[in-house]
């Protein structure tokens, strides 16, 4: 049986669906640990399914370093203008123009491969799955340009 406080420890930690917090539960036998574990296998399989899906609407964000010297501008892309438009999607953008800022990869593949700056367990691309399954739409970074004085 799965507690309410259990869903709700594991809705707040992942931002995932309640529906598949449960599920999650239930297969992890209660367990929260491999519950999440549960969740990041089923994030990047749903993942792998939705990166055929156009993804036409998005944002361009844009970060400018205290000091002036460094800017980031990004297009990152969505399926739908109402994912576009909410508050967790425009904290995905700020997120990887930090990354960009912070850490200066060439291209998105190289990217991908970093190690998250705000948490080395997990790298750029397992943020972005976490992101598609949470909003369960195709995620794809159009493009970015990283500028330094």
């Amino acid at each position: 049986m799965v507690s309410i406080d259990q869903l709700k420890q594991l809705r707040e930690a992942t931002g995932i669906s309640i529906a598949e917090c449960k599920k999650a539960l239930i297969e992890a036998k209660g367990d929260l640990e491999k519950a999440k574990e549960i969740l990041k296998k089923w994030g990047k399989e749903f993942a792998q399914k939705q990166s055929g899906r156009k993804a036409r609407e998005g944002i361009v964000a844009t970060y400018l370093h205290p000091n002036q010297k460094i800017g980031v501008i990004l297009e990152l892309n969505c399926e739908t203008d109402f994912v576009a438009k909410s508050e967790d999607f425009q904290n995905l953008a700020h997120e990887l123009c930090l990354q960009i800022a912070s850490m200066n990869p060439p291209d998105t593949d190289s990217l991908f491969l970093q190690p998250w700056i705000k948490d080395e367990t997990k790298t750029v691309k397992e943020l972005m799955e976490s992101y598609v399954a949470k909003f369960g739409e195709n995620i794809l970074i159009k493009k970015f340009n990283r500028y330094e004085i």
